[in-house]
């Protein structure tokens, strides 16, 4: 399972530094997650203010 990014994402940019396998990106109008590079570590779950990323 990887984890996902929701529509709450307000684009602030503190998951990314937080993601070891820079499974994360800007994307149209938030940040998305490479379910490919995702190592399902939650990282970015718990740098996140609005808790956009979650398990899918």
């Amino acid at each position: 399972m990887a984890y996902v990014i929701k529509d709450s994402c307000i684009s602030c940019g503190a998951c990314i530094d937080e993601c070891p396998t820079e499974a994360i990106s800007a994307g149209d109008s938030m940040y998305v997650i490479d379910a490919d590079k995702c190592i399902d570590c939650g990282a970015c779950a718990g740098a996140c203010p609005v808790d956009a990323p979650v398990e899918e």
